[in-house]
C-alpha cells in the first residue's frame, strides 16, 4: 500500500513558473526543475556544476505527446549548454544530483540507463534518445544505493509534471469502469488523477474518417510506432493500460474519429461519463 511522504519545494524567485528546488524528506538527493527560457539563471546554482541527471521535456505539435530525452554530465552543465544550442524540443528540464556530491560517473551512468530503460517500458513519451544506454558495471552494494536513489527520483517525477516513467498500475476494484463501442471495436477505461486510462487488450478501428482531427491520426501512428497499439488485422489492439490526457481523446483514437468522451463513454448500465460526473455535483451528503 502505498504511504504518504513530503516532497519540499522552494521557489527562489517567488515564481510558481520558475526556478524549483526540489527536496524529499529522509532523501540525499536534490533536483532542480527550470524552465528553458530561465537558463540563465540555472548557472547559479550548486545542482548543475555537479554530475548527476536530467531529463528535458516539451510538447510535439502534431500529436501534442511529450518529447523527452534522458541524459547525464560530470557535471551536468555543459551538457545541458550543448542542448541549449543544438536541442529544439524542449521547454522543462529537471535535473538531480546528490546533497553530498558523492555520485560518480558510473552512478551517473546507471541512472541514466535505468531512466531510459523506465521510459521505453511506459512508452508515455516519445523519447528522443537515440540510443539505449548499457548499464555500468557496478558493486552490489552500489547498485543498491542506486535503485534507492532512483526510487525517490521516480518518487519526485510525477508531483513536479515528469509522468513518463511508469507503467499504468491496474485499476483498483473500486473503479468505475466505462465502455466504448463502435465500428466494430469495444474498449474499456477508466477516469484516474492522470487522465483517461483505457485498459490493455482494448481494440481501435483501423480505418479513420477522413475529417478526423491531425492530431488524433498523429497520435493514432504515434502509438502503433511505441507498441502501445498492435495490429490485430481487423482492429488495433491495446497492449497495455495506456493514459490519455482526457477521455476525449482516448475516444478520438479509438474510434478514429472526433469525438465527445463524456457522451462516449458509458458504464456497463448505460450511463454517460457525462452524467455519471454531473450526478456527483448533485448528491446530497446530509
Amino acid at each position: 500500500m502505498a504511504r504518504g511522504y513530503f516532497v519540499k519545494l522552494f521557489l527562489p524567485d517567488g515564481d510558481p513558473s520558475g526556478l524549483k528546488l526540489v527536496e524529499k524528506s529522509n532523501w540525499i538527493g536534490t533536483g532542480v526543475v527550470f524552465p528553458r527560457s530561465l537558463y540563465s539563471k540555472l548557472k547559479d546554482y550548486e545542482h548543475v556544476k555537479r554530475a548527476g541527471v536530467y531529463i528535458l521535456a516539451g510538447k510535439e505539435e502534431s500529436t501534442q505527446l511529450s518529447e523527452v530525452y534522458i541524459g547525464e554530465g560530470d557535471p551536468i552543465q555543459p551538457r545541458l549548454d550543448s542542448h541549449i544550442k543544438e536541442k529544439e524540443f524542449w521547454t522543462q528540464g529537471v535535473a538531480f544530483t546528490s546533497k553530498d556530491n558523492n555520485l560518480n560517473k558510473a552512478h551517473i551512468q546507471y541512472l541514466e540507463a535505468r531512466l531510459v530503460q523506465l521510459a521505453r517500458e511506459a512508452k508515455r513519451c516519445i523519447l528522443k534518445n537515440a540510443n539505449t544506454p548499457q548499464l555500468p558495471t557496478l558493486s552490489m552494494a552500489d547498485q543498491a544505493e542506486m535503485e534507492s536513489f532512483l526510487d525517490d527520483v521516480m518518487l519526485c517525477l510525477p508531483t513536479l509534471g515528469f509522468n513518463y516513467f511508469e507503467v499504468q498500475a491496474p485499476t483498483s476494484s473500486v473503479a468505475q469502469q466505462f465502455r466504448l463501442q463502435g465500428k466494430g471495436v469495444s474498449a474499456v477505461g477508466y477516469e484516474s488523477s492522470e487522465g483517461f486510462v483505457v485498459k490493455a487488450k482494448s481494440q481501435a478501428t483501423r480505418e479513420a474518417a477522413n475529417s478526423i482531427h491531425g492530431y488524433l491520426k498523429d497520435h493514432r501512428t504515434a502509438l502503433l510506432a511505441q507498441g502501445v497499439l498492435t495490429d490485430k488485422g481487423f482492429a488495433y489492439e491495446f497492449t497495455q493500460d495506456y493514459t490519455f490526457s482526457s477521455p476525449s481523446t482516448a475516444a478520438g483514437v479509438i474510434l478514429g474519429r472526433s469525438a465527445n468522451g463524456r457522451d462516449e463513454w458509458k458504464t456497463p448500465e448505460g450511463r454517460t461519463l457525462k452524467s455519471v460526473q454531473e450526478s456527483w455535483a448533485s448528491t446530497s451528503t446530509d
